[in-house]
């Protein structure tokens, strides 16, 4: 096991503040991630011993030096924070995995930090179970992500509404480095630490930008836009929701972080959202891009001085870069969607066809998941036999009719086969996702000592593009639906 402690050590002490952890009463794996375990080096049966679930469950290091709670403040929906932090999150250290990847070990609800603002620190099981599930769904999904290592319970009861049992997750990340922490240090006015985190975030995370080069901040920062215009839409195209786009939520490396209210689409709705503390629907689902560039303008406002000298300078500098937002993302968004319907080819009247399509399945309440894939349907593709696509929207059944014109009219500009077109379509449009109801009925079964049913959805989510018949991809029963989602704080 490569473990190092660059974050702790590398940076000054104002970044963070080590803790040492009470002791779980009774601590005990009940998912350990053993193939991410074997790429990060770590054995499985040493993370299964009382030395290794220590590490999971207090962040106890073999070599003896604490885990530490990071600064960051953060806009919370839209309010500014000036200090924030981990309060019930510990970053244990640096993985370096069998690649040479750099990975950062993460353990949430181990309890009390000096950033806990009147909270106890802990989590319950049911929200370690939803991040475990949706964060290694996402993963193969092929979406930048944290990953779940572990979940533990612990033995202790964690008061909420109701009483629920405790759990700890560990988790991965290429880096915890965020918004709020560069916003920590710029709402001091101290832009030297800014600076430090800066270097520090290229160094990790971008080295193929130059320490030396007097540019390296208009590049890093070309990077993070560049990489956020890349994940908003990989969200869109698989229905996430990510449910609080908090500046203290978002990533420099790009990855999605914290699986607390996320939710994923039933029927399409672009206004939808399901975190209940987002009453005004700040997040949702279609609002996402938006949201993600006001964030990395929150980014740049920190930035500016390490721009340019003159502010002036530094304000045009940043608004050419942001720019670029707007662009990456339409073009990523036309062609992941352009790819969701068939298409391989660009045509100008694509944006047009989707839109379309969009606002068409929109007013027929169609589930989101099931018609883009019965679109990808033997039926659909091969046969241009659109009965049962026509059959996943509940009324309007007539427009679909329409839209099939237009695709079959737009693929006339194809070369690809049929055969060759499904195959695509199938490896884009995913069967099943971490349906919200389902995540609900494996959180009730835990809560009563029933696994089973999370390990079962766990494997079928491994699979998200395989044909298959478990049920896990069938829409929720109007009794089912989900209507909101909770941090679990």
């Amino acid at each position: 096991m490569l473990l190092s402690h660059h974050y702790a050590q590398d940076l000054p002490s104002n970044f963070s503040s080590p803790v040492t952890p009470k002791p779980s009463p009774n601590p005990q794996i009940i998912a350990l991630n053993e193939p991410l375990a074997y790429e990060l080096g770590l054995d499985p049966h040493w993370l299964r011993s009382d030395e290794g679930i220590a590490f999971l469950s207090q962040g106890k290091r073999p070599d003896h030096l604490s885990p530490v709670a990071m600064a960051y403040a953060g806009h919370q929906f839209g309010q500014f924070v000036p200090s924030l932090g981990d309060g019930r999150a510990l970053l244990v250290g640096e993985l370096t995995s069998k690649t040479g990847e750099m990975f950062d070990l993460h353990l949430k609800g181990t309890g009390l930090t000096p950033f806990s603002r009147g909270g106890d620190g802990k989590c319950a099981l049911g929200p370690a179970l939803r991040e475990y599930l949706v964060s290694e769904a996402m993963h193969a999904l092929g979406i930048p992500t944290s990953r779940a290592l572990a979940v533990i319970t612990t033995g202790e009861t964690i008061e909420r509404e109701t009483p629920l049992p405790g759990a700890i997750i560990a988790r991965v990340a290429r880096s915890h480095i965020r918004v709020g922490t560069f916003q920590y240090f710029a709402a001091k006015g101290d832009i030297k630490s800014v600076q430090t985190l800066a270097d520090f975030t290229i160094q990790r995370l971008f080295p193929t930008i130059q320490l030396d080069d007097p540019k390296r901040y208009h590049a890093l920062l070309t990077e993070v836009t560049q990489r956020h215009a890349s994940l908003v839409t990989q969200w869109l195209s698989v229905g996430f929701i990510h449910g609080v786009m908090n500046t203290d939520n978002f990533t420099l490396s790009g990855e999605t972080l914290d699986y607390g209210p996320c939710a994923f689409l039933d029927v399409y709705d672009p206004m939808k959202t399901f975190s209940f503390i987002d009453q005004h629907k700040r997040y949702a689902y279609g609002k996402q891009p938006q949201i993600a560039l006001w964030n990395l303008s929150r980014l740049t406002e920190c930035l500016l001085p390490l721009l340019n000298e003159d502010e002036d300078s530094a304000i045009q500098d940043a608004h050419s870069i942001l720019h670029k937002f707007d662009s990456s993302f339409h073009h990523e968004w036309t062609n992941l969607f352009r790819h969701k319907l068939g298409f391989e080819k660009k045509d100008e009247k694509d944006l047009q066809l989707l839109e379309h399509f969009l606002e068409t399945i929109h007013k027929g309440k169609a589930d989101f998941t099931q018609i883009f894939r019965t679109v990808s349907s033997e039926n659909a593709v091969l046969h241009n036999d659109y009965r049962n696509v026509r059959e996943c929207v509940s009324s309007n059944q007539g427009y679909i009719d329409l839209c099939q014109t237009e695709i079959m009219h737009r693929l006339e500009n194809e070369t690809r086969s049929p055969a060759e077109r499904l195959r695509a379509m199938k490896a884009t449009n995913p069967r099943i996702i971490p349906r919200n109801h389902l995540i609900e009925q494996v959180i009730s079964a835990a809560t009563k000592g029933d696994f089973s049913p999370f390990h079962s959805l766990h494997a079928a989510l491994k699979h998200p593009y395989a044909d298959g018949n478990d049920g896990f991809d069938a829409p929720p029963h109007p009794n089912e639906i989900v209507e909101h989602t909770y941090c679990g704080t």
